[in-house]
């Protein structure tokens, strides 16, 4: 049973998550769910009370939740017929697109077992989660150019939890893990609300830094790393508070610690060294490096995960290139726990980070109206999947390029090196 601090805490995470995450409006109603189980796992119900509790005495007219059980992916994954596995629940599809329509809310709640699909066949994997890409791309895009306020947030698995903390018992590892995501979440403060518009006022004095220099390009070094990365003319920094266009300001993730744009999808080259693993698809892909020539990826290796990794690049053409890079210093609350999460929300959150794939139209002047090979003429990059993979450390430099070729610092051993 859990203790009554625990219980204080979750509900003030749960206000977080309304309040601030989501910014619900009176009169909108909630639909919480998690796209890649289908529905939000049952260890996550607790949280879920909370945040429906919440959500009401914000004034919301309806909390829908669909619920998942992530066992039945394996279980499918190794019992069914390989050409079955493009099947797909349009519904998942069509409820989401009428959510958007009506300009409700969405609240994705992870919290999954990192190592769930780890020893299936990679090629069964790649499929299913392609079949998904492919049916959910309408409503993903929709999210990513933030057609109503939307919201990612953790919840503590079993699992996911033993993963992150494995001498602990399961009871003492979900606990700290809790704690961890409470202090992330600023849930443990006195008043979190006022602690995360302070949190979200320094990180935009960061992206105005930026956004005023408008750097032609970026190029990293570190051990194992060097890459000069482009960004396109008219690039946006984006960070903490996004408008929506259901009119509602919100958080898209928490916790959020990064500053970010698009790089010019055809002015990436040089190798970049992960930084820490990742988590893909129920895998893990561990000491992995990414080449880049004229933006396209032509070479990966990982000691291990390596066919999972060529199977993301292989998912589409534009899966190939970036879509995403994103500033984090080394100094961040999650950075500085120490911890691996397995899990992107997290560890993104402690490092400076690329993304392959997708790219957020938003984050490009104009971007929202272009057509997709407009976007993709001025710089952006189009793709069924976005994957973030970790590639900032305490050895990470990076500086601005200008116009004429000349640099400043902007990050020296994982930190920032300019005032804001």
């Amino acid at each position: 049973m859990a203790s009554t601090k625990h219980q204080q805490l979750l509900k003030k995470y749960a206000d977080v998550i309304v309040k601030v995450g989501l910014n619900l409006r009176k009169g909108q109603r909630l639909v919480i769910s998690n796209s890649r189980t289908r529905g939000v796992l049952a260890h996550a119900a607790p949280l879920v009370h909370e945040v429906a509790r919440s959500a009401y005495a914000a004034g919301a007219r309806y909390v829908d939740v669909i619920w998942g059980d992530e066992e039945l992916i394996r279980i499918r994954l190794q019992n069914a017929a390989r050409d079955s596995l493009s099947e797909y629940s349009k519904w998942h599809v069509t409820g989401a697109m009428d959510i958007l329509e009506r300009g409700d809310a969405f609240l994705t709640i992870v919290g999954e077992n990192p190592d769930l699909l780890s020893d299936l066949n990679p090629d069964a994997v790649a499929a299913w989660q392609k079949a998904h890409l492919e049916n959910f791309k309408v409503v993903g895009e929709a999210l990513s150019n933030n057609k109503v306020n939307w919201c990612v947030v953790a919840s503590v698995g079993p699992e996911w939890a033993k993963k992150v903390f494995p001498k602990l018992s399961a009871e003492k590892a979900q606990a700290k893990l809790w704690d961890e995501i409470f202090r992330a979440t600023r849930s443990d403060q006195p008043n979190p609300v006022r602690a995360w518009k302070e949190h979200a006022r320094k990180l935009k004095l960061r992206a105005a830094y930026m956004q005023a220099k408008q750097f032609s390009a970026l190029h990293y070094t570190a051990p194992g790393t060097d890459l000069t990365l482009g960004l396109p003319r008219g690039h946006k920094w984006i960070t903490a508070g996004s408008p929506a266009a259901n009119g509602v300001d919100f958080i898209p993730n928490l916790p959020t610690e990064e500053i970010f744009t698009l790089p010019d999808r055809s002015h990436v080259d040089g190798t970049v060294t992960a930084t820490l693993p990742l988590s893909y698809s129920g895998s893990l892909i561990e000491n992995f490096s990414v080449t880049f020539e004229k933006g396209r990826i032509v070479k990966v290796s990982a000691k291990k995960g390596e066919k999972t990794l060529k199977k993301l690049i292989e998912t589409d053409e534009g899966a190939k290139r970036l879509g995403e890079v994103a500033l984090v210093p080394v100094s961040s609350p999650i950075a500085k726990s120490g911890h691996l999460f397995y899990n992107t929300l997290f560890d993104e959150n402690a490092s400076c980070h690329l993304a392959i794939g997708h790219a957020y139209r938003f984050t490009l002047e104009g971007g929202e109206a272009m057509s997709e090979d407009e976007f993709m003429k001025s710089g952006g990059n189009a793709s069924i999947t976005h994957v973030d993979f970790m590639v900032g450390s305490s050895k990470t430099d990076i500086d601005g390029i200008r116009e004429d070729g000349s640099a400043e610092p902007v990050m020296r051993q994982g930190e920032w090196a300019f005032k804001a």
